[in-house]
């Protein structure tokens, strides 16, 4: 084990160690830490009935349980590990630092000890698939990767298996970057537009913690972003190393681009390698193709050109996204629950066919425009069938679009899940693609978007 790591865990026996948030990511590192001699606080809102099974096993592991309201007050630990959607300025952390607690998070621990190269992610959108086109790469290729971080698993309880020889492949969410201090090998931008916030206090704030993936670079670092995204372009003022840019748009001097002939073309200081066709990707829609230029440029010079095409060839994406549940009467239904933003579902199952859809859409309100959104509704969208918090919103700014005529899109207004299937049902023939793809958060009426997703998906499933 790197000694820096023998180090950190060392210097972590005997002190008391708060985990906030008591869920399946927290949990492997309050046996983790137990394991090197720490006192474990494991911290959560919720009481130890809602908890469930999370509880008892957070118990077993060693830990002590502060539940409810006040888990926070007067919280007395040398370290607190604060959960990505907590605040970093909450009353409750700015009084634990001013009493000389250590407040971080998971992935910024990694950063400090991991003894191999790490490859993030971030964006609004399309971050998981490139996380996970970037991994399946590096592992055809040979390496040992280590995949992690937003796209639902914590990397620092692998920390003692990892090697130099390694590659992290990380997904980081402005929640993460809001406080890190050290920024990755290689770092992706996929896009940026207005998201989260609900949370952050302004559009500045949620571009400003994305932008800590790159700030940290040294020389030898590369950053890929994406030309044909204003603000993720605009981080290129701040890059120290190399910048690689990708487009769907345009040529590039460095990096991944798309010929008007469908070639995708990697250039490198003036040497171009043609990659493959467009088409040879399996997964479906122009966001994807900027996926792949987006991984392309990652892990040019770690993968080869047949690694990435036969990846490309082969990959069937990843749940939740543009995921074909199910054909049923001819329909065909698609669960993309990881359409949380409206720029999401734009880009997403709004640009996948050549024929109008009847698209399920709305839930939690993360504050964030619809009227884009709204003027591509009418030309994409025959049925549109609404339920959750931003039904009004979504209806109001498609009802404001240029291209709206009373019937185009049929608006239908339902209750719940259950209500908008049937609803989806009843309205579509053969040869009708129906789509659940939100363009809102799920946090109304689910925990998550993939609980969403995993609801929607048995109930169509159930259809008889």
């Amino acid at each position: 084990m790197d000694h820096k790591i023998t180090a950190f865990f060392n210097n972590v026996k005997g002190k008391t160690v708060a985990f906030c948030g008591i869920g399946g990511s927290n949990l492997p590192l309050i046996r983790l830490f137990k394991k090197y001699g720490a006192n474990v606080l494991a911290c959560d809102k919720r009481d130890r009935e809602a908890l469930g099974e999370n509880a008892e096993i957070a118990g077993q592991y060693g830990a002590q349980l502060r539940l409810g309201e006040n888990y926070l007050k007067d919280l007395d630990a040398d370290i607190i590990f604060r959960t990505p959607g907590m605040k970093f300025d909450m009353p409750e952390l700015a009084q634990a630092r001013k009493k000389g607690a250590v407040v971080t998070s998971e992935m910024e621990v990694f950063f400090d000890l991991c003894p191999c190269r790490i490859i993030a992610v971030t964006g609004s959108d399309g971050k998981t698939t490139t996380t996970t086109i970037i991994s399946e790469i590096l592992k055809a290729q040979g390496y040992n990767v280590h995949l992690g971080g937003n796209i639902g698993k914590p990397l620092l309880p692998e920390i003692e298996s990892v090697t130099p020889e390694d590659i992290a492949v990380v997904e980081l969410s402005s929640f993460q970057l809001i406080s890190m201090r050290k920024s990755p090998d290689i770092a992706v931008v996929t896009n940026l537009a207005p998201n989260h916030l609900d949370i952050h206090k302004d559009m500045q704030e949620y571009i400003d913690s994305k932008k800590n993936i790159v700030l940290h670079q040294n020389a030898f670092g590369r950053a890929v972003l994406n030309l044909d995204n204003e603000i993720s372009y605009s981080f290129k003022e701040e890059v120290r190393g190399r910048t690689y840019l990708f487009s769907r748009k345009n040529n590039v001097e460095n990096g991944a681009y798309l010929r008007a002939d469908g070639t995708i073309v990697m250039n490198e200081y003036g040497k171009e390698t043609v990659i493959m066709d467009s088409a040879d990707i399996r997964i479906p829609g122009l966001h994807n193709i900027e996926n792949y230029l987006a991984a392309i440029s990652a892990v040019w010079g770690l993968a080869d050109v047949q690694t990435i095409k036969s990846v490309a060839e082969n990959f069937g994406g990843v749940e939740h996204r543009a995921e074909l549940v199910r054909i049923l009467d001819g329909v065909k239904y698609y669960n993309d629950a990881i359409g949380t933003s409206p720029t999401r579902t734009v880009k997403g199952m709004l640009s996948l066919f050549d024929q109008k859809i009847i698209l399920i859409a709305g839930g939690y309100d993360k504050h964030i425009p619809y009227d884009d959104m709204g003027k591509v509704v009418p030309e994409t969208v025959k049925v549109l069938i609404l339920f959750g918090a931003t039904a009004d919103k979504i209806e109001a700014a498609t009802k404001a679009a240029e291209s709206y005529k009373d019937g185009n899109p049929v608006i239908i207004r339902v209750n719940n899940m259950e209500e908008a299937v049937a609803a989806a049902r009843s309205n579509a023939v053969s040869g009708d693609i129906v789509a659940m793809s939100p363009a809102s958060a799920s946090f109304d009426m689910y925990k998550n978007f993939a609980e969403k997703g995993l609801h929607f998906k048995r109930i169509v499933n159930e259809l008889k």
